[in-house]
Order: C-alpha cells, then sequence, then structure tokens
C-alpha cells in the first residue's frame, strides 16, 4: 500500500535541524520533521537536585509538553504538572541522553532540556530526542567556552526513530495517519555505534514474531544512521 506522503518503506520524512533557534538558551534547536516541529532547548543551571547535592556530580533532565493547538483537536494546558504521556515521555527524554553522558565530568551542575511541540504529526518523542542531542552539544560547547567543563562528556551521538507495521508491510518514520492506524508501533533510541539506549514496541493488534521485530530494527538502524548524519552536519554549520 502506498504511504500518505509517496515515501518508499524506508525513508524518512524530510528533516531540518536549525541551531540557536532559542538565543537565550545556551543551546537549542528546532527540528522538523515533516510536519511535526519541536523546539528543544538546553538550560545550564548552578545547581543538582538534592538526592546529588555533595557528591561532585551532574545531572540532565527533561520536560516535555504539547502546545494546545499542536495537534488537530485542542489539548489542554497541563498547568497542574504533566499528563501521564508526557511525564513517560520526558523520563525517556532524560534516560536517553544520561546513558551516555559522563556526569562525574559536569561538577554540580545539572543540564534542563525543555521540548516544546509547535505541530503533532507523529514522531513527536523522537524527534525531541533527535533534536535535544544538538541543543545538549551546544549547551555543552558553551561551558566549554566558559571554562566550567574541559572537554564534552558525551561519548557517543544520540537519535531516535519510530517504525512500525501498517498494512501488513514494516516503515521507517510513521506520520499520524500511519501511527493511529499501525498494527506495531515501536521507537528505538540509539548510539552513532549501532547500540541501543531504548526500544518501545507494542501490538496493537496481533502480537508480532521475532522475524518482524527484527526487520523493524533494521528499518531504524537505516533511520539513526541518516539522522546522526543530519545531527553532525547541523552541529558544524554556522548559527
Amino acid at each position: 500500500m502506498p504511504r500518505p506522503d509517496g515515501r518508499a518503506n524506508d525513508a524518512l520524512r524530510p528533516v531540518k535541524l536549525t541551531r540557536g533557534f532559542m538565543p537565550n538558551a545556551e543551546g537549542s534547536c528546532l527540528i522538523e520533521f515533516g510536519n511535526t516541529k519541536v523546539i528543544c532547548t538546553a538550560t545550564v543551571e548552578d545547581r543538582v537536585p538534592p538526592f546529588l547535592k555533595g557528591q561532585g556530580q551532574g545531572w540532565v533532565t527533561a520536560e516535555y509538553s504539547m502546545l494546545p493547538r499542536s495537534g488537530k483537536d485542542r489539548n489542554q494546558r497541563e498547568t497542574r504538572g504533566p499528563a501521564g504521556r508526557s511525564t513517560e515521555i520526558q523520563r525517556l527524554i532524560g534516560r536517553s541522553f544520561r546513558s551516555v553522558i559522563d556526569l562525574n565530568a559536569m561538577g554540580e551542575r545539572t543540564v534542563l532540556i525543555d521540548c516544546d511541540v509547535l505541530q503533532a504529526d507523529g514522531g513527536t518523542r523522537t524527534a525531541a530526542i533527535t533534536g535535544s542531542y544538538v541543543a545538549l552539544v551546544d549547551a555543552y560547547k558553551w561551558m566549554i567556552k566558559r571554562g566550567t567543563l574541559k572537554k564534552l562528556p558525551i561519548t557517543e551521538q544520540v537519535a531516535a526513530i519510530s517504525v512500525g507495521a501498517v498494512a501488513m508491510e514494516e516503515v521507517l518514520d510513521l506520520c499520524y495517519e500511519e501511527d493511529h492506524r499501525a498494527a506495531v508501533d515501536m521507537n528505538v533510541v540509539m548510539t552513532n555505534g549501532g547500540r541501543y539506549i531504548e526500544v518501545q514496541g507494542t501490538a496493537e493488534g496481533a502480537p508480532f514474531d521475532r522475524q518482524r521485530l527484527n526487520r523493524l530494527l533494521d528499518l531504524a538502524w537505516i533511520g539513526c544512521q541518516k539522522l546522526h548524519i543530519l545531527q553532525k552536519e547541523a552541529l558544524e554549520s554556522e548559527i
């Protein structure tokens, strides 16, 4: 079955990363996956959570939210704290980066990543992770320029992509129309070394077998490798 936008099954939507989109932040990036658009910012704070005080260790955490009209219907503002979905996503974002960061090298400082969805057309959490990597690197570069870090504490690049089974076919980077009718929906977070940070996979209908899982992971590898190249190009570009 043809995809809604005519892409091949192993093709990404057009991806664009714009560094320095929020000039007041230590690091920022606007990431666009087709019609999905997320602003990612990284803020450096000279403090850590209470459970880390006095240990000489830093922390990386995240917050995620969607603007009320980022989707087809209006979302309620989360004025009383994040809803369950937002909490789950922001925890995923934080975990994704802490796994590849030398927190001891940061000293007692926190980098807070904010991901704000301007427009949602599927894949907002994976776009948030991919764009946040660029914002995070720029925040660390900001710290290096000011002498609070000697070198980048990140050991590997991090990107994320969605894959799924739609109309009996495995596809890469699902848009909303594909996502809401997928028989299998999966989000994969990977390093540029091909290692997995997190795999979230769900059968929306019948269970899926190991062969389908392997094919989906192969597709995710293709997508993440392309995203790692785009991240590198963005970080080498002028702001």
